[in-house]
């Protein structure tokens, strides 16, 4: 990753070492040395004193097969959605989402051009859409990025959509900018978004902000259907008021945590 504007102050090591546990996420087989340099561009022998370190540390395992991450890794990203809160404030209202509409739903922020699911909650099904906590897809062609990116001013959304994506993930389809622009207008006037197959053909999506207690957008909360399942015209008469009613339930929930005195009693 281009790193030449990054500043004097710039740690280039642990860069290296956030690249080399990120390029697991698109290989879920043990990786070889070799592999692990070659999808992150660094020399096979700096990689392998990068997953020396990372063993040493608890984030890798060497095995027979391969390199494997292990589960303290999740460490890092449960630190975030502890301290933000919103995994545990929106999974009651999820489940609740689920069992009314009998489809997935989730929890979605902004990074850059791309959506970063942070909460999940899916309905077992034989046919089922492939969607993980921690997966990146590109915003402007899903419902919940589209409902993120129209929250934001002029100048930020710009840059947003100039940004290089870092899904793994093509499109089915895509559109020019100044169609997305146009289209974010609408979703900005309307306050909700869908998407028909564009990230993924039969997929279906209706997504909606959640707002904190200044009104803004922090995140946005999706449900998502098989379109052999669900016709477009269901997904909005049907799902999106129940979708309205539950990002408005976690955005009010959400925002009491925030507004209630805490206190951290520490042992001495």
């Amino acid at each position: 990753m281009p790193r030449d504007d990054a500043g004097p102050d710039f740690i280039e090591a642990l860069a290296r070492g956030l690249d080399v546990l990120r390029c697991f996420g698109s290989h879920p087989v043990p990786m070889s040395l070799t592999e692990i340099a070659t999808a992150t561009g660094l020399a096979r022998p700096t990689a392998r004193r990068i997953v020396l370190t990372l063993e040493h540390l608890g984030y890798v395992r060497s095995t027979p097969e391969g390199v494997v991450l292990t589960p303290r890794v999740l460490e890092l990203g449960v630190a975030y959605t502890l301290s933000a809160g919103l995994w545990q404030v929106a999974l009651p209202h999820l489940h609740d989402l689920v069992e009314k509409t009998r489809q997935a739903a989730s929890v979605a922020e902004l990074d850059g051009s791309d959506v970063i699911y942070v909460a999940r909650v899916e309905v077992p099904k034989v046919v089922a859409v492939n969607v993980k906590v921690g997966m990146r897809l590109p915003a402007a062609s899903t419902a919940l990025g589209k409902v993120l990116l129209a929250s934001l001013d002029a100048g930020a959304l710009r840059t947003a959509l100039r940004t290089e994506t870092r899904s793994p993930v093509e499109p089915h389809r895509s559109k020019p900018v100044e169609d997305v622009e146009a289209e974010l207008r609408e979703v900005r006037a309307r306050g909700w978004a869908s998407t028909d197959g564009e990230v993924a053909p039969g997929i279906r999506s209706v997504a909606a902000p959640l707002r904190d207690g200044d009104g803004r957008t922090v995140a946005a909360v999706n449900v998502t259907a098989i379109a052999a399942e669900v016709d477009h015209r269901e997904l909005i008469d049907d799902m999106l008021p129940l979708l309205l009613q539950t990002t408005g339930a976690i955005g009010r929930d959400y925002e009491l945590i925030h507004a209630a005195p805490q206190r951290t009693l520490r042992k001495t």
